[in-house]
């Protein structure tokens, strides 16, 4: 399964608009219904207003309806991995995805759960 998903994340990586910083990254996200959703990381000069590739597939999969999820892929032009920054992980502990795998352009990878990558995370077990 994890192939598939790095290979969905190579591709939409290509679509990266990153003129700053030419850092390019993808994503691909899957569902429990077994649909992709791709996203690549989408830059502005004011750095603000830049999104990740984590959660642009996120965003366009629950804009779809969809709010159930089974894994996440993240990879990027590093020979390093790349692991999501602090929004998307909270995003993602939002949607309560239970697998984070990073990978970089050779295609290993190393594979992550929410608590892992955000111990202590703001959820609504934090609200009174």
């Amino acid at each position: 399964m994890y192939n598939k998903l790095i290979e969905e994340a190579l591709k939409a990586k290509k679509h990266a608009y990153a003129p700053y910083s030419n850092f390019r990254v993808g994503a691909a996200l899957i569902d429990v219904d077994n649909k992709i959703y791709t996203g690549c990381n989408i830059e502005n000069i004011s750095f603000g207003a830049t999104c990740c590739a984590e959660r642009v597939a996120i965003f366009k999969a629950v804009s779809q309806g969809q709010k159930a999820f089974k894994a996440i892929v993240v990879v990027s032009d590093s020979k390093d991995f790349t692991f999501p920054c602090g929004i998307c992980r909270q995003v993602m502990v939002e949607f309560k995805i239970p697998k984070i795998i990073v990978a970089n352009f050779n295609g290993q990878f190393k594979e992550y759960n929410l608590e892992g990558l955000m111990p202590y995370a703001f959820d609504n077990l934090n609200i009174d």
